[in-house]
């Protein structure tokens, strides 16, 4: 769960690219096409297939073969390291979760992009700027963003009137509308010891301008923004609002309690929009999305998703090069997201009337601008490391077994031992 360019308009000599034998190594036995293997999650949704032909039929001397990888994303990430530290040329393309790009450009694994997006002129200013940022490390750009997710709010049309601005409005209709039309609590967020806690701490802490890192890298965390975010997500926690196992709750629980109509607000995926409006939900039709909460510095919403890369062993970087311009510029993002569901990174897009139409998020401006304030996670090739001291330091923080401002200063002192 934690789990989308701009139009292509210079294109590589395709003679060039594929006629010399070296460099079709693995394609066809005439010697005219490349194969790549592009690497991705499970897709149920066929889009791409679609979009793999699509490509093709613009690229004719260019197949594309792709590689399911487990839907686990864990188990796909060890499988690639096993496969990249190994040397492996197996894979040409592959999909990475947003937390990674830092890990396998420090080792490795994957090809710099610089140099192809200059020459090919892709404005990278017509992409979200937080996924963007997720595929960038140590000022390289390793990752193309392809589609992504963000921490949204949803609410109840049928109690509130309209969405609030910020986390002290927010909490002030929750209290008054909590008991109503079956609302047992007035806001749902994840708060369990896991991956959905980091991204919520993001939030608070980004709305209040709090950082892990700052752009070089550095532990930024001991600020005073970064303790009132944690103070504000401590409050919520320990109040009335939301349910006495709070620090229990993953999206699973969320989507089931909300589901039920038992809350008015929640913090959730864009997947959850679909889900509420299933058959068997009690809330569906009365359920519409609007930004998180804003604190002093705006509303921010933790960004989810998956970029794209060149694996730095393939033997065809030139044809992964055009696949991955093909995917993540506006035709194949615009395949991804009418037919796949996923919401594209390539801004422009969000005006076009198909993928207006696939979707009622992809029409709704409060959906868009939610997109539009995600920031990625602490950006790190220790990033593991980080999540983990992160998560045991709030679970206690929202726990009551310590303060925000004891919380922020152990942080701290874990993370500068890891991050040199």
């Amino acid at each position: 769960m934690l789990a989308a360019g701009v139009s292509a308009s210079l294109v590589f000599s395709l003679a060039a690219c594929g006629s010399g034998s070296d460099e079709v190594e693995g394609g066809d036995s005439d010697g005219k096409k490349v194969t790549l293997t592009y690497a991705r999650g499970k897709d149920q949704t066929g889009a791409t297939t679609k979009l793999i032909k699509a490509f093709e039929k613009k690229h004719p001397q260019i197949r594309v073969k792709f590689k399911e990888m487990p839907s686990d994303t864990g188990v796909s990430h060890d499988q690639y390291v096993t496969m990249f530290s190994g040397g492996s040329g197996e894979i040409d393309v592959f999909d990475l979760d947003v937390i990674w790009p830092a890990e396998f450009a420090q080792a490795g694994y994957l090809e710099p992009l610089d140099r192809y997006i200059q020459r090919d002129k892709i404005d990278l200013d017509q992409y979200v700027e937080g996924a963007v940022e997720a595929g960038n490390y140590n000022g390289q750009q390793w990752a193309m963003p392809k589609f992504m997710d963000a921490g949204l709010l949803f609410y109840r049309t049928d109690l509130v009137d309209k969405a609030p601005k910020t986390w002290d409005e927010m909490m002030e209709q929750a209290k008054k509308l909590t008991g109503k039309n079956g609302a047992k609590y007035g806001y749902l967020f994840q708060g369990k010891q896991y991956e959905g806690l980091v991204c919520n701490f993001v939030e608070f802490i980004g709305s209040c301008g709090g950082q892990v890192l700052d752009e070089q890298g550095k532990v930024a965390i001991n600020s005073p923004e970064t303790v009132k975010g944690l103070q504000k997500m401590a409050e919520i926690a320990k109040s009335d609002l939301v349910p006495g196992n709070v620090t229990a709750i993953t999206e699973i629980e969320t989507d089931a309690i909300y589901g039920e109509g038992q809350a008015v607000f929640d913090r959730q995926w864009p997947y959850h929009y679909a889900k509420m409006n299933e058959d068997g939900s009690k809330v569906k039709g009365k359920v519409a999305v609007a930004p998180l909460p804003a604190g002093d510095q705006g509303s921010v919403a933790a960004l989810g998703g998956w970029v794209s890369g060149i694996n730095k062993n393939s033997k065809h970087k030139k044809e992964a090069w055009e696949f991955i311009k093909f995917m993540t510029g506006p035709e194949g993002q615009k395949i991804s997201a009418i037919d796949g569901g996923l919401a594209p990174t390539y801004i422009p897009l969000f005006e076009d009337s198909e993928v207006k139409s696939a979707s009622p998020l992809f029409k709704d401006k409060n959906y868009v601008e939610g997109l539009k304030s995600a920031i990625s996670r602490p950006v790190s090739p220790e990033y593991q490391k980080i999540s983990d001291i992160i998560q045991v330091e709030v679970s206690k923080t929202l726990a009551g077994k310590q303060t925000p401002e004891a919380a922020v200063k152990s942080m701290e002192k874990k993370l500068q031992e890891v991050v040199k």
